[in-house]
């Protein structure tokens, strides 16, 4: 038997509007105390998610920021842009602290390890560049895929790289050796997302052909092919437990799945546009029960074009 985690009930706690266009990717803080995001003006705002503040204002990309991200120890973000390069900066102060150039093609997307000791990137040009994130060197560039890199993440340990690309493949890489260790075939058209799961033995991934795929790492095997959604699928990742999967979609839903059935476990609709991103925060609260359930409070993100929402969802989780 296998745990199943439900939403008890959600509470909108935020909303939150940028009124310069439309925002590509929004994420939490480690702690879950702020937000970032970056903004059709080429720079990136940092906010308080308690206050509404907005804390800084990250100026430096000449082009479209695509994507931002936190270091581990929430000190740092880093970001990608159309202008090719790839920035650190720093939270407190709001000022860059360096500037990474390797690529040629815009950068679709870039995360900072687990370890926080290497940033990986992704770009239109097909390759993933690892760099040093204290010195800024390059220290493997990583070439197999023959169309724009969309999505790079690290494994938990910090020893591998999952990437996702318009050639409607998915790759695993060797950190260290810079070596393609697995193809993953199978999606019908653009693949536009793909995570580990917390213990790093699978990997999930989103499509354009409307489905989630969840894959075994060891082998390159697709265990587990997910149909329910009616547009393309925007994002997608493993619950905590590992053994949820959520995902958001140009349907405007974004759905609870059950990882070892496949079935659909809820559905939160009536978005008022489509949803092409989510994120968790900092978990609140957690409560043991006597009969084994757990349930938990997590702040949630949900992007939707131009806007996002911050929602107080509570969890709970049967351990039959």
């Amino acid at each position: 038997m296998y745990a199943h985690t439900y939403v008890k009930f959600f509470q909108l706690l935020k909303f939150l509007q940028e009124e310069s266009g439309e925002i590509f990717c929004v994420l939490f803080s480690p702690d879950g105390r702020k937000i970032v995001f970056p903004s059709l003006d080429k720079t990136i705002k940092i906010w308080d998610t308690i206050s509404e503040k907005q804390l800084q204002n990250l100026a430096g990309h000449t082009d479209w920021v695509y994507a931002v991200g936190f270091s581990p120890d929430g000190n740092t973000v880093v970001s990608c842009s159309e202008d090719q390069t790839i920035r650190l900066w720093d939270v407190q102060s709001g000022k860059e602290i360096m500037k990474f150039e390797g690529h040629e093609g815009l950068v679709w997307y870039v995360t900072c390890s687990p370890d926080g000791k290497t940033i990986a990137s992704g770009s239109a040009d097909g390759t993933i560049i690892v760099w040093d994130i204290n010195s800024g060197k390059e220290l493997k560039k990583l070439t197999g895929h023959t169309g724009a890199v969309r999505c790079v993440q690290y494994s938990p340990d910090s020893q591998m790289i999952v990437s996702s690309s318009t050639d409607k493949t998915i790759s695993l890489w060797s950190v260290q050796s810079g070596e393609r260790l697995r193809e993953l075939l199978g999606h019908s058209d653009i693949v536009r997302r793909a995570k580990f799961s917390p213990n790093g033995q699978f990997v999930v991934s989103a499509s354009f052909d409307h489905t989630i795929r969840i894959w075994d790492v060891e082998t390159g095997k697709i265990l587990k092919i997910i149909r329910g959604h009616s547009g393309d699928v925007n994002d997608v990742k493993y619950f905590p437990d590992g053994q949820t999967i959520l995902s958001c979609s140009d349907d405007k839903t974004i759905c609870w799945w059950d990882v070892n059935t496949g079935e659909k476990i809820q559905e939160l609709k009536d978005h008022h546009d489509r949803t092409v991103q989510f994120e968790f925060g900092v978990q609140l609260k957690k409560k043991k029960y006597k009969k084994k359930p757990i349930c938990c409070f997590v702040n949630f993100v949900c992007l939707c074009m131009h806007k996002f929402y911050v929602i107080r969802l509570s969890f709970i989780t049967f351990y039959p």
